[in-house]
C-alpha cells in the first residue's frame, strides 16, 4: 500500500526542503517522490544533508515538467490547500484521507498522489482543479503557516496509520472483481475531448468560459469513474461529434421533431439551458 503512494512537490525553491521531505517520507515508509518543475537544483549537499539518511529517495526522485506527467498513472490525486477557493472543491482532513486509503488502493493498478505546492504560494487554482479532492491540515488559525516538509510529515503519518490499521488485508477487501478506475491521464484526455465536443456543438464558448469546464471537471472527479465508464462517455462524445458533423448544414437548434428550439432546451419546451450564468 505505501509503495503506491506518491508525494508530488511542485515548484520547490529550496533544496533543503526536498531533503527534509525525503526524510519525512522515509520515516513513514514512503519512497515515491516526484518533483514538478523545481526552482532549485534537487541534488545538492544541502538536500542530502537534510535527508539525514533518506538520500536514496532524493537520488531516485523523478523530475518532470508538469503536474500531468507526475500523476498520469494515478487513480486519485489529492492537493494540499490552505486557502479557500472561488470554486469550492471536495475538501477532506488528513485523518479522513488516511481512512480512505485502504479502499482507494485495493486494486492492483491503483495509485495515489499527494500534491504539495510552492513554499511561497502553494498550488494554483488550475493545479488544484486537476485533483480529485483537497486536503487541509487544521492548524492554529492564528498561525497556520507550515513548512513544506512538516506538511508532508503530517500526511505521511496518516498514510502510515492507515497502513498499520489495515494490516495485510489491503487489496483483499473487495468481494467483487475489481474494476479499475480511470487514471489521471485518461481523465485529462476525456476533459479535452469533452471541451472540444462542447465547442463543436455550440454549447461552450471558450471566449466566455464562465467556469463551465471547471464545474464539469469537479463533477466528474467527484464521481470517480471507472475506466470502462469513461470509455462509454468518450464513445458518446465521438457519436455526438459525428452527428454534429453530418447535420452541419441544418439551422442551429432544430430538434429531431423538426421544430425550432433554443440550444439546451428540452423537447417538452422547458427553457432549461446548461450554460453557465
Amino acid at each position: 500500500m505505501l509503495d503506491r503512494i506518491r508525494i508530488v512537490l511542485i515548484g520547490t525553491s529550496h533544496p533543503g526542503n526536498i531533503g527534509a521531505t525525503a526524510r519525512a517520507m522515509h520515516n513513514m515508509g514512503l519512497g515515491d517522490l516526484a518533483l514538478v518543475a523545481p526552482r532549485c537544483q534537487p541534488l545538492t549537499s544541502e538536500s542530502i544533508s537534510r535527508a539525514s539518511g533518506a538520500d536514496h529517495i532524493v537520488h531516485a526522485a523523478r523530475t518532470v515538467a508538469t503536474l500531468e506527467e507526475a500523476v498520469a498513472d494515478c487513480t486519485l490525486a489529492v492537493g494540499a490547500s490552505a486557502r479557500s477557493r472561488t470554486l469550492p472543491w471536495p475538501m477532506i482532513t488528513p485523518r479522513a484521507l488516511g481512512e480512505r486509503l485502504p479502499q482507494e488502493l485495493a486494486g492492483p493498478e491503483s495509485r495515489v498522489a499527494l500534491v504539495f505546492g510552492r513554499e511561497d504560494s502553494g498550488l494554483s487554482n488550475a493545479e488544484l482543479q486537476r485533483c480529485h479532492a483537497h486536503v487541509h491540515i487544521p492548524t492554529n488559525p492564528d498561525f497556520s503557516s507550515l513548512n513544506l516538509a512538516a506538511a508532508v510529515q503530517v500526511l505521511a503519518y496518516e498514510c502510515r496509520q492507515a497502513w498499520l490499521g489495515a494490516g495485510s488485508n489491503v487489496g483483499e477487501q473487495e468481494a467483487e472483481p475489481h474494476q479499475p478506475l480511470a487514471s489521471h491521464e485518461e481523465l485529462e484526455h476525456y476533459f479535452a475531448h469533452l471541451e472540444r465536443t462542447l465547442i463543436d456543438i455550440g454549447f461552450h464558448d471558450p471566449a466566455q468560459p464562465r467556469q463551465l469546464m471547471a464545474r464539469l471537471r469537479r463533477f466528474t472527479l467527484r464521481a470517480r469513474p471507472e475506466r470502462m465508464e469513461l470509455n462509454i462517455l468518450r464513445g458518446i462524445l465521438s457519436a455526438t461529434e459525428k452527428c454534429a458533423a453530418t447535420r452541419e448544414g441544418e439551422p442551429l437548434g432544430v430538434s429531431v421533431h423538426g421544430k425550432q428550439r433554443n440550444v439546451g432546451e428540452t423537447d417538452d419546451n422547458a427553457t432549461h439551458s446548461g450554460r453557465e450564468r
